[in-house]
């Protein structure tokens, strides 16, 4: 993409941002899902995703009332999972916060510690192996089956080669 382009696509989340921040802005998440479609063309650097998903998980974590924007900020980062690598600690305090999202918000949060492939994620989302919401054991199992998938071709400590097994 070239810099033009691309200087397009940040000016459009920076205005999706403004209108978001000015509370009399009318339907709020719609621009939050206007940043979301950006991040999933996925055409954004690595620095700059990860600096919409740090605002998304700060919003998520806001306790904004509006169900809307709350689901819209943790859909964005779900979204981004699926296009950048997001590291652990960026999304570590949706992980912390865990119980205070429904299970349909926090099905997202599980997604989007799957989409870390970070061992260190793995017990966060163990937790949620006995919840009692059928949606959000599988939506855990989904996230460890994510986390696993990466390491999958990592050896074993102590398992024996293959000759020999």
């Amino acid at each position: 993409m070239d810099l033009d382009g691309y200087a397009r696509l940040t000016a459009r989340i920076e205005k999706a941002w403004e209108e978001f921040d000015d509370p009399a802005t009318p339907h709020r998440d719609f621009h939050l899902d206007e940043i979301s479609d950006v991040l999933e063309a996925g055409p954004l650097t690595q620095e700059d995703a990860e600096r919409a998903v740090g605002r998304m998980v700060g919003v998520a974590l806001s306790g904004d009332e509006d169900r809307a924007v709350l689901e819209s900020a943790l859909h964005a980062i779900c979204t981004a999972g699926t296009r950048y690598a997001l590291p652990l600690p960026l999304v570590r305090p949706l992980a912390d916060a865990a119980d205070r999202f429904d299970p349909p918000l926090l099905a997202y949060v599980l997604s989007a510690l799957g989409s870390t492939y970070d061992k260190a994620a793995t017990p966060f989302a163990e937790r949620f192996l006995d919840h009692p919401h059928p949606g959000i054991r599988r939506e855990a199992e989904d996230a460890l089956t994510e986390i696993r998938w990466r390491y999958r071709h990592e050896p074993i400590r102590g398992a024996l080669p293959d000759a020999l097994g």
